[in-house]
């Protein structure tokens, strides 16, 4: 992991088209102003877990009733 230190209005560069600004820093709360093309996916960590558990629940749901449905398909 590359940690940087930034001040106000300061930025970062990651490849040719993506740029983090820091634009405000209060109460130990800092506000990143990302300027990507449309085609970069940006998300909060918190959120992408929250996605993925739901989808690996989603997807145990799905397998159990498709389980179920297989059986009573058999039967018939």
């Amino acid at each position: 992991m590359l940690v940087l230190a930034r001040k106000l209005n300061e930025s970062i560069v990651l490849g040719d088209d993506t740029v983090i600004k820091i634009i405000s820093i209060d109460k130990g709360v800092v506000k990143l102003g990302i300027e990507a093309p449309k085609s970069v996916s940006i998300m909060r960590s918190e959120l992408l877990e929250d996605v993925k558990d739901s989808n690996i629940a989603s997807s145990k749901e799905a397998s159990l009733d498709d389980v179920s449905l297989l059986r009573s398909l058999i039967k018939k």
